[in-house]
């Protein structure tokens, strides 16, 4: 991901859901005018789903999810079908496509049912009406021809009114006033990716120069005298949860301080949750199972933050014997009952809605939810101090 591309978890998620052969692979190509999708008369092509970024006027960035058919068959189809279902969890608009000839079928209903009770806003497309009228059915359907282009452009006006707000939501920026002076506490480790930065650090930058602040970047070896070369006080120093208790020690206690990991927790909405799962923190006992989920894959190092320094922290932390197992990318167990707790990362890479969605399960599985960042401030007994920026500004 470089500076400039817009991250996934910021891009409208649009999946693609139908029948075999109804044409969803089509219409991607049709959608993009690019031949992303592999398209063929032969029923099943599409076996896994497959996701694209993309910009597609007027919508602006996107994220296209093709999936399997809903009629898939075999047991290796019901496998397919059910990872179909999944792609739910992240989507924020819903089309549903069907043969313009053959209707809507039951496997259809049903998934518009789920889409209803899961609230996601959703348009049935009736391709394959390669003559007559295209556009708007009488139904509130519309209809397309992905082979012809016919009604492709009225349904991507369409879909742009469907299209989620973002909520007002600022990963910094409300807390900030013009003239402002952050500082971002970036630690050069083994752990840390080479070259670049990553993303929550490029958002918070980003935000920090939209709300007309300046952002100071340093290690935190060089906090403490950073702080001192600056002249004057910074409104906020943000730091990688990792270094928390070096950030927190360098930092004068009359200057606010948070984490990236917490911004993020508020950012994606769910940072309340996150605030009050920490008594549940303190009541582990031995032989209790902790998930620590993560919401992409990358390649570990030695001192990885969530497979090696978090375990070791709360083990420590707890004085109990704790059980550990990991989830990364879009691999979140269904069943949530065998944790005690759920420790996620921050999710930049998740869309809303999908960290939402693992939220709401972990809440109606009973299992407490929180975030690195939370966990590790808490642990460090610096919780209080790492949230006061959220009191005195911003929601």
């Amino acid at each position: 991901m470089t500076m400039n591309t817009t991250p996934s978890g910021n891009r409208v998620h649009i999946g693609i859901f139908g029948r075999r052969n109804a044409g969803k692979s089509s219409l991607i190509n049709a959608l993009t005018g690019q031949d992303l999708a592999v398209v063929s008369d032969v029923m099943g092509t599409t076996t896994d789903p497959v996701s694209k970024a993309m910009e597609i006027n007027p919508l602006g960035p996107v994220v296209l999810i093709d999936t399997p058919g809903l009629d898939d068959e075999g047991e290796l189809g019901e496998k397919r079908v059910k990872k179909a279902m999944q792609v739910l969890r992240k989507t924020d608009i819903a089309l549903v496509v069907v043969d313009g000839e053959k209707g809507v079928g039951p496997q259809e209903r049903e998934l518009l049912d789920r889409i209803g009770k899961m609230g996601i806003a959703h348009l049935v497309v009736r391709n394959k009406c390669d003559a007559g009228d295209a556009g708007p059915a009488q139904d509130g359907s519309i209809k397309v021809s992905a082979k012809t282009g016919r009604g492709i452009d009225a349904l991507k006006e369409r879909i742009a009114h469907l299209t989620p707000e973002q909520g007002g939501r600022r990963l910094i920026g409300d807390l900030l006033a013009p003239g402002d002076l952050v500082v971002l506490v970036v630690p050069i480790d083994a752990a840390a990716p080479k070259g670049r930065l990553i993303l929550p650090q490029q958002q918070v930058i980003r935000d920090a120069l939209e709300a007309g602040a300046a952002a100071v970047v340093t290690r935190d070896s060089e906090l403490e005298g950073t702080l001192k070369s600056l002249g004057r006080k910074p409104r906020l120093v943000v730091t990688d949860s990792q270094v928390f208790d070096k950030a927190a020690a360098a930092t004068p206690q009359d200057v606010l301080l948070t984490s990236f990991s917490i911004l993020m927790a508020r950012y994606k909405g769910y940072l309340d949750t996150a605030l009050s799962a920490v008594t549940a923190a303190e009541d582990l006992r031995d032989g209790d199972a902790v998930l620590i989920a993560e919401g992409c894959t990358h390649h570990r190092q030695c001192e990885d933050i969530g497979t090696v320094k978090i375990p070791r922290w709360l083990r420590e932390h707890s004085g109990r014997d704790l059980r550990f197992a990991v989830s990364s990318g879009a691999d979140f167990p269904e069943d949530l009952t065998p944790y005690k707790l759920v420790v996620h990362c921050g999710g930049c890479m998740l869309g809303e809605r999908e960290v939402l969605y693992r939220m709401g399960e972990a809440a109606r599985q009973g299992v407490p939810f929180l975030n690195y960042g939370v966990l590790i401030a808490w642990m460090q007994g610096i919780l209080p101090r790492a949230t006061q920026v959220f009191a005195r500004g911003g929601n």
